[in-house]
Parts: structure tokens; C-alpha cells; sequence
């Protein structure tokens, strides 16, 4: 079926898989049918894990959710009629707010050889992560599909966390180790972190744990206490303005303590319970994995090529199938057919979640060439911007593009076809620059 009939009828209906998109890279196509928001009720049911937060958000008035580690995961708290995902987006920018993100479940790699073994399973270099910080990695698969990209944690010399993204990392781990058989123990623990985000973020922490958190340095750590409890603190989150995350010890017992205790201090600071803010993040550059990247996906594809060094000389898992794959994007040969680019389009203001991966094509074009993965209105830039997927050929900056929206951003407007254009990432500067951007203000394209 022609992809141009997505739109037909009223009601966007559900139509055939778009074939225009070339995905012949991929061994399983991302699923391109406009199905709109299909009314589906969520079953809350015991197969699907309750964080220890899950009734402390639903009390702060969260009404909706998905599910991400096999886990519910609260995705809002305003309701549309009183302003939506826009009156939480105003509460981070302007002041502070806490998110449940005990989703991002803890694997723990402990023992004498961990950080060999983390070296093994990363893309970059474990050695250069002192006790007591962090990165942001990657772990790529043997043909260097991006399987996870979490947050790092080295605890102390011979402990690790991995903060996961949304893939069961666990099982891979522990795969590996099968036939490497590195002196580690490997298994998820018992903490559960939330996310505290925004302007007023220090000045919130430096409450609830004293001056020192000041000093805290981007993707730096420190040991605490809340309400008695122990906590380790991270300068990290997923929002590009200044922010912790609070990952709580034996979360399962001390989840309300903590909790309430964080909403007491917020109190003087206007902290509000948000879910995460995707509008954010989207801004920031920051990708949210099985929504902008899977498996299937190389780092060279979508703005994580820095995840990749040239100067780890020891062996990981990837390694080669990736510097295969820089060799031939060097020569001019790239092994894969779209890559990601950054977006502003017309339309309506975006202020929800998009239901489905809209289509992306050459202005006037009847077939689509490409598809959006992550779509939000910025209210700073006064546009919507997007992450999409599109022809290596058509990636360059002041391309032209159109996305095809559905009816919902369109009314009153001649087509649901708008214009649009490709433009730097990030769209909108971060507190703290990422290690990309640092790399490339060193003259690199890697990170160490």
C-alpha cells in the first residue's frame, strides 16, 4: 500500500505497513502503521513489577503509565484539562520537580575483576571511571547494535551499577559471563532511584543533605542519608537542566520515608511529582532507547559515535564490527540506510506523546522516506521539534523535509503535510554539555 493513503478518512484509521521507508538494513522493520490513539485501558496486574513508588506516585496524582523494565512506569500527573504535560514541563524549567524512575532497575557488578568484566561489555573505557562517578555508556552486541545505554556507576573499586535504559540488561551480563567467567557477582539490587530536576535542584538537595552536595560534579557521586536512610546522589538526569538522581538503599522498606521526606523539603522550593519530561529531553539531544534507538541501531547512526573510542586498546564486545563500520563510513561507504537528524516542523503544537512513528518524506512527495521518533513542542524555540530518521544522503543541516501529521495537529490548517527542516542537535543548550559536545570542543569524536 501506498504510504501517501496513511491519512485517508476521518479518523486516521489503521492502514499497512508503510513500504516506502527503506529499512531493508534492519532483520525486524519498525512497525510505520498510523494506528492514532487507539482507546486501550492498561491492565494493572501482579506480571508486571510495582516499583516501591508506584502507590506514592498514583497518590501524587499520577493517572497514567506505561511500562518500561517490565515495570509501571508513571507517564503523567496534570490531566489534559488542566493543562497536561505543558503545566509539568513549566514546573522543571522554572523550578524543581521529583520523578519516580525506579525503572531504571540497578544490576550490580561486584567482585575482584569488575572492572575488567565492565570493561569488556562497554563501549568506552572503564578504567577511567574513578570510585564514586559515573558515565553515560553504551553496551553494543557482537554486531554493534546498541543493546542498552545506561547510566554508570562506579560505588568503589570493585563495584559497578548499571542505571538501565529500557532493555533487560541483567540477562545479557550474566550471558557473557557464562563462557568468560571474570571473578564478578552479577544481579539487580535492592535500590530504587528518583529523579530531582530542575533550576531550584541544588538548592532543594543542599537542604536535604547539606552544602556539600554543591559540590557534587556533573556525573560525580555522593553518599547520604534521607529521612535515616542510605542513598547515593548522582549530578545526572534526563532533562539537560541541572539535576540528581537519589538512588535509595533497600527501597523496598524505607520507599515512604524517603519519599515524603523529599516532598517536605520541597515544599519551600515549589517541588511538584512530575513524570518524566520527554519535551526536555528531546530538546537536549538526549535519546530514549526503544523509542529513538534499539538493537538495530549503531551509535554511528544516531549521534552517539563519541561512544566509541579510537584509543581503547582493549578488546570489548563490538569493538570490531563497530570500527568496521567507522572504516566504511570513513570511505565514504556508510553500512545503513538512515540516520537520525534533528527536526523543527509546522503544525499545531505537539504537547503530548506521539501514539505512532510518523512519517517523514521529500516536500511535495507521495511515498515517505523517513519517520519521527520522538516529536514535542518547545515553547523557548516557538516550534516543534522532533528526532527522526531519515536518508544518510538527506541528513545535512537546511535540508528540507516535510512530516505527515495526524489530524489532531492539523485542524484548520490546508494538509496534513507540513514543512520542515534538518537542524543541529542539541536544539537548545544544556546546564552541563554533554560528553560529545565536550569531545568536540577538544577536536575529537570520541569520548574517553
Amino acid at each position: 500500500m501506498s504510504s501517501r493513503h496513511q491519512y485517508d478518512g476521518v479518523n486516521n484509521s489503521s492502514v499497512g505497513q508503510i513500504s516506502g521507508v527503506d529499512q531493508s538494513d534492519r532483520r525486524v522493520p519498525i512497525n510505520l502503521r498510523q494506528s492514532g490513539r487507539t482507546p486501550v485501558e492498561m491492565l494493572i496486574s501482579t506480571r508486571v513489577r510495582k516499583s516501591p513508588y508506584w502507590h506514592l506516585a498514583h497518590q501524587a496524582g499520577c493517572w497514567r503509565a506505561t511500562v518500561y523494565n517490565r515495570m509501571y512506569h508513571p507517564r503523567g500527573y496534570v490531566r489534559p484539562e488542566d493543562g497536561g504535560a505543558m503545566v509539568e514541563y513549566d514546573a522543571l524549567v522554572n523550578h524543581v520537580t521529583m520523578w519516580n524512575v525506579a525503572v531504571e532497575r540497578q544490576i550490580q557488578v561486584k567482585g575482584p575483576d569488575a572492572e575488567a568484566f565492565v570493561n569488556y561489555v562497554i563501549t568506552r573505557d572503564a578504567t577511567r571511571i574513578k570510585p564514586m562517578h559515573g558515565k553515560y555508556v553504551i553496551l553494543c552486541n557482537e554486531d554493534g547494535g546498541i543493546l542498552n545505554d545506561p547510566v554508570l556507576l562506579r560505588i568503589s573499586a570493585d563495584e559497578f551499577w548499571f542505571s538501565l535504559s529500557d532493555s533487560d540488561l541483567e540477562l545479557w551480563l550474566r550471558g557473557v559471563n557464562v563462557s568468560q567467567r571474570f571473578n564478578v557477582s552479577i544481579g539487580e539490587i535492592d535500590v530504587a532511584p528518583v529523579q530531582i530536576q530542575g533550576p531550584k535542584s541544588e538548592a532543594l538537595m543542599a537542604d536535604l543533605f547539606g552544602e556539600e552536595v554543591r559540590g557534587i560534579p556533573y556525573y560525580g557521586l555522593m553518599s547520604g542519608q534521607v529521612a535515616g536512610h542510605d542513598v547515593i546522589i548522582s549530578q545526572t538526569g534526563f532533562t539537560g537542566e541541572k539535576g540528581y538522581e537519589i538512588y535509595l538503599r533497600d527501597a523496598t522498606l524505607h520507599a515512604e520515608a524517603m519519599w515524603n521526606a523529599v516532598l517536605a523539603a520541597g515544599e519551600r522550593h515549589n517541588l511538584m511529582v512530575i513524570a518524566p519530561a520527554h519535551h526536555r529531553r528531546i530538546a537536549a539531544g538526549i535519546l530514549s532507547w526503544g523509542q529513538d534507538i534499539d538493537m538495530e541501531t549503531s551509535p554511528f547512526q544516531c549521534n552517539l559515535a563519541y561512544q566509541v573510542p579510537r584509543n581503547k586498546s582493549a578488546v570489548y564486545i563490538g569493538k570490531q564490527a563497530l570500527e568496521s563500520q567507522r572504516d566504511a563510513i570513513e570511505a565514504g561507504d556508510p553500512p545503513f540506510r538512515l540516520k537520525m537528524v534533528g527536526l523543527t516542523f509546522g503544525g499545531l503544537a505537539v504537547t503530548d506523546y506521539a501514539p505512532d512513528f510518523w512519517l517523514v518524506a521529500e516536500p511535495g512527495a507521495d511515498e515517505a522516506w523517513g519517520y519521527v521518533t520522538s516529536p514535542w513542542y518547545s515553547p523557548e524555540l516557538e516550534t516543534n521539534i522532533a528526532l527522526a530518521w531519515v536518508p544518510v544522503e538527506k541528513t545535512a543541516v537546511g535540508t528540507a523535509h516535510e512530516v505527515w501529521l495526524p489530524d489532531e495537529y492539523t485542524q484548520g490548517l490546508p494538509s496534513n503535510k507540513v514543512a520542515a527542516q534538518v537542524v543541529s542537535v542539541p536544539f537548545r543548550p544544556s546546564v552541563n554539555p554533554n560528553a560529545r559536545e565536550v569531545a568536540s570542543t577538544r577536536g575529537l569524536d570520541y569520548a574517553d
